[in-house]
């Protein structure tokens, strides 16, 4: 079945945020290990290296806050995703994670709010 319209737009528009949050985030220090990392439990939008951490970044763009910001669309549904993803990144790794979880958002006039250890 074709996707809508409505949903074409939705992934054109979510990975062109998810690029300018990677520029962002190279542009801050951090080292970008994958985008769009796929698991049994889902997908982590982007994967990064701060110091001796493993940040799991998902990233919000939106149009309008019209339904609410980025942030406050991570819900408990989600957190527990990204938890089940981070064991399963050190499962495939070999490697003990030390794991933070962040959220950016990207507004309509592609703003970045950054936050750290969101959830």
């Amino acid at each position: 079945m074709p996707n809508s319209p409505q949903d074409v737009h939705k992934k054109v528009l979510g990975r062109k945020g998810e690029k300018a949050v990677e520029k962002f985030l190279k542009k801050s220090g951090l080292k970008i290990l994958h985008r769009n990392f796929q698991t049994p439990f889902g997908e982590a939008d982007l994967v990064a290296e701060e110091n001796d951490e493993i940040v799991f970044i998902e990233v919000k763009t939106r149009a309008s806050n019209a339904y609410g910001s980025g942030v406050e669309a991570v819900g408990k549904t989600k957190k527990e995703r990204y938890y089940k993803i981070a064991r399963y990144y050190g499962l495939q790794t070999g490697e003990e994670v030390n794991a933070r979880f962040d959220v950016a958002e990207v507004d309509g006039d592609w703003n970045i709010n950054y936050y750290k250890n969101a959830f």
